[in-house]
């Protein structure tokens, strides 16, 4: 199949009330998109990393009664889930595309590259685009954005990354709806692929 980029009623699905008829949509409506992208970027990441990747559509099997104010696709190169190592994200809130690299609170290892992280300040801060973004909770909307942030603001993140059990800490590209919506599917597939690179630094520092 091709995808075709996403559109008003992808973002929509998230104006859902309850759990059920919102995972439902979830399931009809954005699902077969992601496992377009899923064939895309599995094999393109694997490439990159020279490692197999995996893709994780996420199942919010957690939740009980809360629907989800967001969704996600992961690669990761663990073929059992993605929560516990670092990872690649193609997401949607209602308002916004993300795209990121993630190393989530579940992460193993994150002592250990936080601290790599940290060793890296300065070629992180030059490396990342300027209009790339950070998040230290994936379960909120709220970024800092990388040209606002200076080496010093970029290591205290790292260090937090390092020393806080329930620290985490997100790279990546948001894309307006307004904008997302505009985009042809082999152009956003592109983009997405772009995003990637900028982002492969983070996931091979050493």
């Amino acid at each position: 199949m091709t995808f075709k980029g996403f559109t008003n009623d992808d973002f929509n699905v998230f104006q859902i009330d309850g759990l059920d008829a919102r995972m439902d949509a979830i399931k009809t409506i954005i699902r077969p998109k992601f496992e377009i992208l899923s064939n895309v970027f599995t094999e393109e990441l694997s490439v990159m990393t020279n490692e197999p990747m995996y893709a994780h559509i996420a199942k919010h099997a957690r939740r009980t009664i809360n629907p989800p104010n967001d969704t996600w696709v992961a690669f990761s190169s663990n073929p059992r889930g993605y929560k516990m190592v670092p990872h690649f994200q193609i997401g949607l809130w209602e308002t916004h595309l993300f795209i990121w690299y993630a190393v989530i609170y579940e992460a193993k290892g994150k002592e250990p590259i936080g601290q790599r992280f940290l060793s890296k300040a300065p070629e992180i801060k030059q490396t990342i685009p300027a209009e790339y973004v950070w998040s230290i909770d994936h379960m909120k909307p709220d970024v800092l954005h990388h040209d606002a942030l200076s080496t010093e603001d970029l290591s205290k993140m790292f260090e937090r990354l390092a020393a806080v059990k329930k620290a985490e800490l997100l790279c990546g590209f948001q894309l307006p709806r307004e904008e997302a919506v505009k985009i042809p599917g082999d152009e956003l597939i592109k983009m997405i692929r772009d995003v990637f690179v900028h982002l492969l630094p983070l996931y091979n520092v050493e």
